[in-house]
């Protein structure tokens, strides 16, 4: 057991850096909050496919990239929404078609729409809370989801999983 928890405890925090350092690049481009967002770092939510290790990787990852949000409220829910879009990735990540796990990019897009359109509808000073504007900000904030889950991450998925680097890089976490 003991053989198996120095790598997982690595890959977490390298998964968590590079996740927070993305979502940096995507606020340097003011992409990363607010209910359009296009964090390139949510490309990274397809990984439980591959290792454990990313469950709290994402998780801690968020809540520090989530550090310079303008919404203090994201500490608590976007690193929520994190987690449980994590476990929920890795729970469908042998449904696959054609070897391609499609579901994986899924539940990052559905979570993150709820719970931070809910986050958007309900804790931004002079939106008024409304069925209408939650859905709004739900749509807004799934479709950047939408994007960056299915067009960077499922690719990108794939693409570890084809080249065998996954195998390699996290063969001590399975």
């Amino acid at each position: 057991m003991k053989r198996r928890t120095l790598p997982y405890l690595a890959q977490a925090g390298m998964i968590a850096a590079l996740y927070a350092a993305l979502t940096y690049l995507a606020m340097a481009l003011n992409l990363a909050y607010g209910s359009v967002q296009f964090r390139f770092s949510e490309a990274l939510t397809v990984l439980p496919i591959l290792t454990p290790a990313a469950v709290p990787g994402l998780a801690i990852g968020c809540f520090i990239g989530n550090l310079a949000s303008p919404y203090p409220l994201d500490l608590v829910f976007g690193t929520a929404a994190s987690l449980i879009a994590a476990v929920l990735t890795r729970a469908v990540r042998r449904i696959r078609v054609k070897n391609l796990p499609v579901l994986a990019p899924l539940p990052p897009v559905l979570v993150n729409a709820v719970i931070v359109g809910l986050q958007i509808t309900f804790f931004t000073p002079g939106e008024a809370a409304s069925w209408a504007g939650f859905l709004i900000s739900a749509a807004q904030v799934g479709l950047g989801q939408l994007a960056v889950c299915y067009l960077l991450g499922l690719p990108f998925g794939a693409a570890l999983e084809k080249s065998g680097a996954a195998a390699h890089i996290f063969a001590h976490t399975k």
